[in-house]
């Protein structure tokens, strides 16, 4: 038994690793969806459409996206635990920063730093959270900061929502920007110290080992199912989302911008859903669980068609249910199945899929809306989803899943 496996027995350890990723979790990801209930603001603001509009959310998601895999690297050398702080502090020193863009460009540019600095939490958490708690609890962990992450995309969405109608996006921006701040510093006092001692090798030594696991983090075919379901789930859930508030306070919904950001309540679901992925996984396997996750969330996606509001907004409880739950299964998947020298970088390639859909998926999803609207967009994110189910579905029939 490995030191990392030892040390699931200590529940005190396991309570306040999990607090500290929750905390990063809520901050990180109030902060990089805080834009999304506000694009319609932007665009009257600036005149801009969907498209260009989605760029205030696509910018950051892309910026991350790139940034991801470099910075997991990184953390082979420096360690998981200075990377996610480093992370934290300044993606909410960069929300803060938000509101006193004086043009669209600018705010652009803010967005683009904030998703390179939020790039090393989700980059290097899964690694962190394995190497802590060891194999046999990276599962659950893995779902209670994915509830973590779902809970502060629901809390910054829902606090941009309401201040909005208020004080206009610049006081939604810098509401968000204070519950990070919160959040950052709940996670700076509880992370603890990382249990894997850090090499003394080379610095050369160090880049060769590292260049060699992101080559083992893309050779194993259940790995590259991972990435993909991360890319297409994520994409279209983004995408779904950033058009939400377009459809729901224009014609025939005709909601108020406040009402409106109520849709992300749905997140709640989520949450539930992500953290109980320990449990289902157990009975049902990986491979079901995942198929089964994904079409749940297409079937949610279908229930968004009608014109009728509680139809509209059963769909996005039942989308968001599934996603979370796919994301948390591939996720804690991935992480598992990674090889013992590339576990950073296992994790930083599923989260560059992950960003990498939430970015190309959200712009392309928007632009979809803007010139054939809304069924088109939900026939375009239902066929990315079962390609991802088709995915899973032919690596698991040539034997490479569990």
């Amino acid at each position: 038994m490995t030191a990392a496996d030892l040390a699931v027995s200590a529940p005190a350890e396991t309570r306040r690793v999990k607090t500290a990723v929750a905390a990063a979790g809520i901050s990180s990801f109030a902060l990089l969806y805080a834009p999304q209930p506000v694009l319609p603001q932007l665009a009257a603001q600036y005149h801009l459409d969907p498209g260009s509009a989605s760029l205030a959310v696509s910018v950051a998601t892309g910026a991350l996206a790139l940034s991801v895999l470099p910075i997991a690297a990184l953390s082979e050398i420096v360690g998981r635990r200075p990377v996610i702080l480093t992370s934290v502090i300044a993606s909410a020193v960069l929300g803060l920063l938000l509101p006193l863009a004086p043009s669209y460009g600018v705010l652009l540019v803010l967005r683009a730093l904030q998703g390179i600095a939020i790039a090393g939490f989700p980059g290097v958490a899964a690694a962190y959270l394995v190497e802590q708690l060891g194999k046999k609890g990276v599962a659950a962990a893995v779902g209670a900061m994915i509830a973590g992450n779902t809970v502060g995309g629901m809390l910054g969405r829902l606090a941009a929502g309401f201040s909005a109608e208020a004080f206009g996006y610049h006081g939604a921006l810098t509401v968000v920007g204070g519950l990070g701040l919160v959040f950052t510093v709940l996670t700076v006092l509880s992370l603890p110290p990382a249990t894997r001692a850090r090499s003394r090798s080379s610095l050369g030594r160090q880049l060769r080992g590292v260049l060699a696991g992101v080559a083992a983090a893309l050779g194993k075919p259940i790995l590259l199912a991972q990435y993909a379901v991360a890319l297409l789930a994520m994409g279209s859930f983004v995408a779904l989302y950033n058009a939400a508030g377009f459809r729901l306070t224009g014609a025939p919904l005709d909601l108020s911008p406040a009402i409106a950001s109520l849709v992300f309540l749905a997140y709640a679901m989520g949450s539930v859903s992500s953290a109980t992925v320990g449990r289902l996984v157990g009975r049902f396997g990986r491979v079901r669980s995942a198929v089964g996750a994904l079409l749940v969330t297409a079937a949610g996606v279908l229930l968004t068609l009608p014109d009728s509001l509680v139809v509209v907004v059963l769909g996005f409880v039942v989308l968001t249910g599934g996603f979370f739950a796919a994301h948390a299964v591939a996720n804690s998947w991935a992480a598992a199945e990674a090889p013992e020298g590339a576990r950073g970088q296992a994790s930083g390639t599923y989260t560059l899929s992950y960003y990498l859909g939430s970015s190309v998926g959200g712009t392309v999803g928007s632009v979809i809306y803007a010139k054939a609207g809304w069924p088109w967009l939900v026939a375009a994110t239902v066929c990315w989803l079962l390609l991802a189910v088709a995915t899973v579905a032919v690596t698991a029939r040539r034997g490479a899943a569990m």
